[in-house]
């Protein structure tokens, strides 16, 4: 005799909770962070600290109405972060005009650099008022190399001009040839920018983190999707995934599209062994609110935003949680 099954019951999605109400897309983020710790491959790293790892990781966002990927279990200083893309985008690579506007996201490099070739004890407080005020200093000590925004809209080439000899050509702004591939050809699957130039990693900083970006577009909506090889979970994350929102509503206004979604993919995502506290203390915390982002006009072109032009509302964090940098 042939048993007969009853249709099962249809179960919830695992993305609401009990109520139905939709599952705060930070969850994502604070699952991620937990599981880390919890399970993550307790390792040596160039740092010297030490990480708790894992490898592979994706968290999706959905740009729809405005909404923005700002973490709300701490306070996330997301004007500093597009002070940074847009610093990214004109190409530059000295932290002069970071320091200017107080943005001390690179500066600890260029600061190591210096104590290590000088035996000067100097502080960063100090250093980065040099770099402001001294034209000579920053040219010195202020350059990271060919980082981000070099790669980004002045990738280098070079033409043959006699045998075994080359000059060099002009730069590939890839950024401006993603935008006119956007508008042209938007079923292309060659909408990337790439940062990771391995002739030139040796003269850099840093070689890039987020280093691939690759836009989609479909139904009129632009998503991009970025490919971030290190990611400091507790502390570099939170600025990654803004930027990365950021920069797919910039491109999608330039390009007179719609946004869809922010994709994060990291390979190596770690937290430092001296991040405890950090980790303690965010996790205690429950996500809650919305933030949004309108801009105050559209610029010319994808290189003329200013912080002025962002405008981010319903942003209610929790208190910032400090915790050092590795470098």
């Amino acid at each position: 005799m042939t048993e007969t099954l009853s249709p099962a019951k249809p179960t919830a999605p695992a993305s609401l909770h009990a109520d139905a109400r939709p599952r705060h897309w930070e969850w994502q983020y604070l699952d991620l962070m937990r599981h880390v710790w919890e399970h993550g491959d307790e390792r040596r790293d160039r740092t010297g600290v030490g990480t708790r790892s894992v490898f592979g990781a994706t968290i999706r966002f959905d740009l729809a109405d405005g909404a923005m990927p700002l973490l709300t279990t701490k306070r996330v200083y997301w004007k500093t972060a597009t002070r940074e893309l847009i610093w990214f985008l004109t190409g530059d690579t000295n932290i002069r005009s970071l320091c200017t506007q107080n943005v001390q996201i690179w500066t600890d490099w260029p600061l190591d650099r210096y104590r290590r070739e000088t035996g000067d004890a100097i502080t960063r407080e100090a250093f980065s008022q040099r770099i402001v005020e001294e034209a000579a200093f920053a040219r010195e000590w202020g350059d990271l190399g060919p980082v981000y925004g070099k790669q980004w809209v002045d990738w280098p080439t070079y033409e043959p001009v006699d045998e075994g000899l080359f000059r060099k050509g002009e730069g590939i702004n890839q950024v401006a040839q993603v935008v006119e591939s956007l508008k042209s050809n938007p079923g292309s699957r060659r909408h990337i920018i790439e940062g990771w130039n391995v002739a030139e990693l040796d003269s850099m900083a840093l070689p890039p983190c987020h280093k691939t970006y690759q836009f989609h577009v479909a139904d009129g909506k632009l998503s991009c999707l970025l490919y971030q090889r290190s990611c400091d979970l507790g502390l570099g994350f939170a600025f990654n995934m803004w930027s990365l929102a950021a920069l797919t509503r910039m491109m999608a206004q330039q390009c007179n599209l719609e946004p869809g979604h922010a994709v994060w993919t990291g390979g190596d995502v770690h937290l430092y062994l001296n991040h405890g506290a950090l980790v303690e203390e965010q996790l205690a915390r429950e996500p809650a609110g919305k933030a949004t982002l309108a801009f105050a006009r559209r610029p010319a072109s994808i290189f003329d935003y200013a912080i002025e032009d962002f405008e981010v509302t319903g942003y209610a964090p929790q208190a910032h949680i400090a915790a050092p940098v590795a470098v």
